[in-house]
């Protein structure tokens, strides 16, 4: 097992959990269409500034470049938007936890594509993990009134597009080998996707509150996340990044908690929590 690849999957996962408790703050300025159009290109921003010491543009190839670009029109354009759209009415643990659908998605393309077909001790690890966290998910499902409960839909779509997205990026670098180019790129399509739906959406503009500056550190640590989940895939494969950074419902209950002083932990979560735990060591120790 490479240490520096579990601890660069492990802060990805933080900060996208971050992110997620962040998202409440920021909603109650504005909705997810104009958050996204602040967030993502937020992101984008600050990696062009950066790219003159952090990319290597003469380096440029197809098709890694190609499936750049393809990847930043959908991510994280439209995860951004279901993230949001489902914190806005299932909260971020409910969010969180139901993101545990995306290593399923990851490592099934990932075997497709690259014949990276996980051992039987990796599939146990993996079957524990989505079973923790599902646990979570069920349990926090509770407190969603039964007509909302069709907005479950959102974070599952969006573990869907996640979970397609890392095996394509993983594509990707076969050609080029640069994170810093991935999600350089990936972003800036995603912030010209975003501004072009809201313009088309709302021409004349929307109101924001004040509380809409919070989607500026919310873009922060969703753009950090993704750098260090693709910094990650550059480091081994998609079978063992997606398990890893898909504990961030864990962090997502614990930060809660500390931040939005959320409900007490229940026997279920913590059994949730415990399974989880377990499935990604029988993972990490394969």
């Amino acid at each position: 097992m490479e240490p520096l690849l579990v601890l660069v999957a492990l802060v990805s996962a933080f900060f996208f959990a971050l992110s997620l408790v962040l998202t409440p703050f920021a909603l109650r300025g504005a909705g997810p269409l104009v958050g996204g159009s602040i967030s993502v290109p937020t992101s984008a921003i600050l990696f062009l500034a950066l790219s003159p010491l952090t990319v290597d543009w003469s380096a440029w190839a197809m098709p890694g470049a190609a499936i750049f670009v393809a990847t930043g029109a959908l991510f994280p354009a439209a995860v951004t938007l279901l993230s949001f759209a489902s914190n806005r009415h299932n909260g971020p643990n409910l969010t969180g936890a139901m993101g545990n659908l995306s290593p399923i998605f990851a490592i099934a393309i990932a075997a497709v594509i690259f014949g990276d077909v996980p051992r039987l001790t990796q599939i146990v690890g993996i079957v524990a993990l989505i079973g923790g966290l599902t646990l979570l998910a069920l349990e926090r499902s509770r407190a969603v009134p039964r007509a909302a409960l069709l907005f479950l839909a959102l974070p599952v779509l969006s573990a869907m597009i996640r979970g397609g997205v890392q095996p394509s990026i993983k594509l990707g670098m076969e050609s080029w080998p640069d994170p810093f180019a991935a999600v350089t790129i990936g972003y800036v399509m995603s912030a010209l996707v975003l501004w072009g739906v809201r313009l088309g959406v709302a021409p004349r503009g929307v109101a924001v509150g004040r509380g809409a500056l919070w989607y500026v550190p919310v873009g922060l640590c969703n753009g950090a996340a993704v750098l260090l989940l693709y910094n990650a895939l550059s480091l081994g494969p998609v079978t063992m990044v997606a398990p890893i950074v898909a504990t961030y419902p864990i962090f997502t209950l614990v930060l809660d908690r500390l931040i939005h002083r959320g409900r007490p932990l229940t026997l279920a979560t913590v059994a949730g929590v415990a399974i989880s735990v377990c499935g990604i060591a029988v993972v990490l120790a394969t």
